[in-house]
């Protein structure tokens, strides 16, 4: 049995995490000033909704830090998993920050209210939604092109900000136009239900990165491409197994070649099938298992637990 890993170099991710709290604590700030300024219900569950981005990128830099750490003899496969609880953490925080958002907005469409100095809110409110969008579109660039659940989780976070605060700002924006006040809660509501969406999705895609989902379709038809190039009538595959956790992949497999070959021979197989493989999907760490063709001990071990590609 044989295992290879070839690691990318790492990145400072924590740089990003910083970026998103910095972001976070400056666009909570003005999106409260534009709530005093005109005391729009709708503008208040905006700001709101920005505490819980501050919180959640704070989580976000601490599960960053702990992914980062190297193996060691508790963590023999590493902390990469760390990011999926953080990204849950976030998911909690959304759904918090919408059930405030609900409640508020139901009061105020009972009791409606006169909004004052509006210009100046939806000014304010506008340059936060542009610097929330800015800082969107970085994390999920990060979190995409480093394979990173919780920059990604953060992205999506402060992109669901951005269109919260559009939607806010058209709302009161129709309140000026239509003189219904009611029509403050009425948006905020529905800024509420989606914000409740949103931490759902989330939820959902961390808990399957907790409960080793497997690799991508994308992922698994490069494997089965490298697969493809060393399979013959003398060398054959199964038991092809694969998850990740946060950026880190595990892939793993049997290779059956002759009995008769020296295990000199079968090593080095092994070892160019998974140097391709890792050439393929960086950042992956690779096991294989070399077994004799012939024996049907080698072909009765198959579970229902792999990738079937035939």
């Amino acid at each position: 049995m044989t295992t290879t890993q070839i690691s990318n170099t790492q990145v400072n991710l924590a740089k990003f995490a910083w970026m998103s709290i910095v972001v976070s604590v400056v666009v909570f700030g003005m999106k409260m000033a534009a709530w005093w300024a005109t005391g729009s219900v709708g503008l208040l569950s905006d700001a709101l909704e920005s505490t819980v981005n501050i919180v959640a990128a704070v989580v976000a830099l601490f599960a960053l830090r702990t992914a980062m750490k190297p193996a060691d003899e508790l963590h023999h496969f590493g902390r990469g998993k760390a990011e999926y609880f953080s990204a849950s953490i976030e998911g909690f925080m959304i759904l918090l920050a919408a059930l405030i958002i609900v409640y508020t907005a139901v009061e105020r469409i009972i009791t409606p209210r006169e909004l004052e100095q509006i210009g100046w809110g939806l000014t304010i409110s506008t340059v936060a939604a542009l610097i929330n969008g800015g800082a969107a579109l970085i994390l999920l660039r990060a979190g995409k092109l480093h394979r990173s659940p919780v920059l990604v989780a953060d992205g999506k976070h402060l992109m669901t900000d951005v269109w919260t605060s559009a939607g806010v700002i058209v709302g009161v924006g129709l309140v000026v136009v239509t003189g219904w006040n009611r029509l403050d809660g009425i948006v905020a509501l529905a800024v509420g239900l989606n914000i409740i969406v949103t931490g759902v999705n989330l939820l959902r895609s961390s808990t399957a990165g907790l409960m080793d989902k497997a690799l991508s379709d994308e992922d698994h038809l490069k494997i089965v491409k490298v697969l493809t190039k060393y399979e013959s009538d003398e060398v054959k595959f199964h038991e092809l197994q694969t998850r990740e956790a946060g950026r880190q992949r595990f892939v793993s497999m049997h290779v059956l070649v002759p009995g008769a070959w020296t295990i000199q021979k079968g090593h080095d197989l092994s070892e160019n099938l998974e140097a391709d493989i890792i050439a393929e999907l960086p950042n992956t760490l690779v096991t294989t298992h070399v077994e004799p063709l012939e024996d049907e001990r080698s072909w009765a071990d198959q579970t229902e637990g792999q990738y079937r590609w035939r």
